[in-house]
């Protein structure tokens, strides 16, 4: 295995310490982070065509 992924897999994680009882590690974090944002894009970002049809054309009455 060569490249930059080996060189990132090779080396020791880096940790945060935020309290005396809580410590991540920096890949988690973003790994969480990302998560977290994809979350709050599926959410905040409307369907398509969601809101061209009027009410009569859904079959709502």
């Amino acid at each position: 295995m060569s490249g930059w992924l080996s060189d990132f897999m090779n080396v020791p994680a880096k940790y945060i310490h935020f309290n005396s009882w809580l410590q991540i590690s920096v890949s988690n974090l973003l790994v969480i982070l990302i998560m977290l944002a994809i979350f709050a894009a599926a959410i905040l970002i409307p369907f398509p065509g969601a809101h061209s049809k009027s009410p009569s054309d859904r079959g709502d009455k």
